[in-house]
């Protein structure tokens, strides 16, 4: 990719990457002021910028073999539909913030895997923001870098996503999850345990965050949530109790009350999971994850048949301590806790009986909590 980049637009300013995520519990909680627990992992987006004569922007994807030109002094920007959207969204963020912008030709690839649940979008995202912020001259700390790529994804590109993924991507930090606040945007990193391993399975069934019934979901958690603060005065699902929801059942209908009884219940359930990660109980933890996928599959109403199939062979396979989905829903991947002597075993397994049941041939992997893209940056500049 380097050597291509310099033969289409000579020599590169700088070279950055971003990696994807996993939420290992914490599910469609971060856009109501709630509480995740992702991790950072080693799939990666780079971005390499030549500076430009004159107001130029070009994206080139090697993912897609595809470059775009754009006009930085344009008026606006408008999103289509393609690819491009993410960086594209990512300079009328910054513009939107005042930071001006000389010509620039960005190269962007990666590994991660579209429509997973592993966070490709905000992968790109952050990787072209610390890229074109390098450009600029200008730095921003992780909750203003975080912010400024969850708008883009927001406003620009229309996708209803909170703020986990830019802020874990952005501020990951290695051997290490992190129980993120995604109201005051204050963490804690939890070391993980080394008797577990993380695996990744991928049901290959892709979803698309931007459209679709992940919008239903939001905009049903969001009428919930609306009854909520009409009747209680309490603003965001964060604050408000079981008992506070079935109080106010009547006023809302049967998929509002559902889906915001998942994210009430889910939030309890990361509290507990870093519990169960300080005290190094794997079982408890496991547990939890078991109770997680129920509620999302259920009351979020936002599985499918794979990816419960997945996770149901899963629980029968030696080592795995509790496995649910990841992501946005409707597809994706599962997370899975297993005991670390078991975990090559375990990825076989189940892929070869996923396989049996549905005809699916899975891609699966053991992932390490890697840095995030600032964390990168740093050690590149070092």
């Amino acid at each position: 990719m380097l050597e291509q980049h310099r033969a289409n637009y000579g020599h590169e300013e700088g070279v950055f990457s971003a990696p994807a995520r996993v939420n290992l519990i914490g599910e469609h909680t971060d856009y109501t002021g709630g509480l995740v627990m992702p991790m950072a992992i080693d799939f990666e987006t780079t971005a390499v910028l030549s500076p430009l004569d004159g107001k130029r922007a070009i994206f080139r994807s090697t993912n897609f073999g595809e470059e775009l030109r754009f006009d930085l002094e344009a008026p606006e920007w408008k999103a289509r539909g393609h690819w491009s959207d993410y960086p594209l969204g990512v300079l009328w963020a910054l513009r939107e913030r005042g930071i001006g912008m000389s010509g620039f030709a960005m190269s962007l690839g990666g590994d991660v895997p579209l429509g997973a649940g592993l966070s490709s979008s905000a992968s790109v995202e952050v990787a072209v923001a610390v890229a074109l912020l390098h450009h600029a001259g200008q730095e921003l700390p992780l909750e203003e870098l975080a912010t400024l790529c969850r708008k883009a994804e927001n406003e620009f590109v229309g996708a209803k996503s909170g703020i986990m993924d830019q802020f874990i991507v952005a501020g990951g930090v290695e051997g290490r999850a992190m129980m993120l606040d995604c109201r005051s945007l204050s963490f804690d990193l939890l070391p993980l345990p080394r008797e577990m391993k993380v695996v990744i399975c991928n049901s290959m069934v892709k979803h698309q965050v931007s459209t679709g019934e992940y919008g239903d979901r939001r905009d049903e958690v969001e009428a919930g949530q609306a009854v909520v603060q009409r009747e209680l005065g309490l603003t965001l699902l964060r604050d408000v109790s079981l008992e506070d929801l079935e109080s106010c059942r009547g006023k809302m209908n049967e998929e509002s009350f559902a889906r915001c009884r998942h994210i009430i219940t889910e939030n309890a359930r990361v509290l507990a999971a870093a519990k169960a990660l300080q005290a190094g109980d794997v079982v408890r933890l496991g547990g939890l994850m078991k109770e997680a996928h129920i509620s999302f599959r259920d009351d979020f109403a936002a599985s499918c048949e794979e990816v419960d199939k997945l996770v149901e062979l899963a629980d029968a396979l030696p080592g795995c301590y509790g496995a649910r989905i990841t992501g946005g829903g409707f597809g994706g991947c599962t997370v899975n806790l297993v005991r670390a002597e078991d975990a090559e075993a375990f990825g076989s397994s189940l892929r070869e009986a996923y396989s049996e049941a549905t005809g699916i041939v899975a891609d699966w992997f053991v992932c390490e909590p890697s840095d995030g893209a600032l964390a990168l940056k740093g050690k590149k500049e070092a």
